[in-house]
């Protein structure tokens, strides 16, 4: 079945939406939380890919107060700039209450069947890991979320499982970060983190630089075991 646009009526305004319906007709929500380039190809792909094994995927333009319906990449240095000025005004607190209401939308629509989960690439996995913090999704999976080293203190909140993809060479996460996500997470009996030592960030955004098809196989595997575990 075809994805199409919605739109969300979230507390401070209407957004927008791309949601994916899997062919059955119903089956859990998992709401994916877009990279720095908004909407776009490849975060619409992810949601078919997700919506192809049984699931009904949402993602909301996050961006919608900046400037509504940001479709970029990584490829030419002008998108990145913008792309990175984005990511610069984006305030995080008024992202999760679009998460919130994301959720909340996906939960009362016709194809989910109940449970709702997230997942989220980049800046995405750094909301992501926000969302197992301080909303009700039922599991959420980060994939190389950025700046997660300087609000650990909100893992208290975590009632739910949480994974966390992390990659070993991530210029936006390095060691030293890395290695304060394990000391602040690995002892939590919710969180669950996986390292792929040799990966840059991004490894698994599909027309990516630092794509790599093998290891991105292995994390989405995880992700998908980990969606039908605890989502089904």
């Amino acid at each position: 079945m075809a994805g199409q646009d919605v739109r969300i009526d979230g507390p401070d305004g209407s957004f927008s939406a791309y949601i994916a319906i899997p062919a059955s007709g119903t089956g859990p929500g998992v709401v994916v939380l877009q990279e720095i380039f908004g909407v776009n190809a490849v975060m619409r792909g992810h949601c078919d890919a997700i919506a192809a094994q049984g699931f009904v995927a949402i993602c909301p333009d996050l961006f919608w107060r900046i400037e509504p319906g940001i479709q970029i990449t990584d490829k030419t240095d002008e998108e990145l700039q913008q792309a990175f000025d984005l990511f610069g005004k984006f305030n995080v607190d008024a992202g999760m209450v679009d998460i919130r209401a994301t959720i909340d939308f996906l939960r009362l629509h016709e194809a989910c069947t109940g449970k709702v989960g997230a997942m989220g690439y980049c800046l995405g996995g750094l909301l992501a890991y926000l969302t197992a913090c301080h909303t009700d999704s039922d599991a959420t999976v980060g994939y190389y979320g950025v700046s997660i080293q300087d609000r650990l203190d909100d893992a208290r909140g975590i009632k739910a499982p949480l994974m966390l993809h992390v990659a070993g060479k991530d210029e936006f996460v390095p060691p030293a970060a890395q290695a304060a996500m394990h000391a602040g997470l690995d002892d939590h009996p919710l969180v669950t983190l996986h390292d792929y030592p040799e990966m840059d960030h991004a490894f698994a955004r599909t027309d990516g630089r630092h794509y790599d098809a093998g290891q991105a196989a292995i994390a989405n595997g995880r992700t998908l075991d980990f969606f039908k575990a605890k989502l089904g």
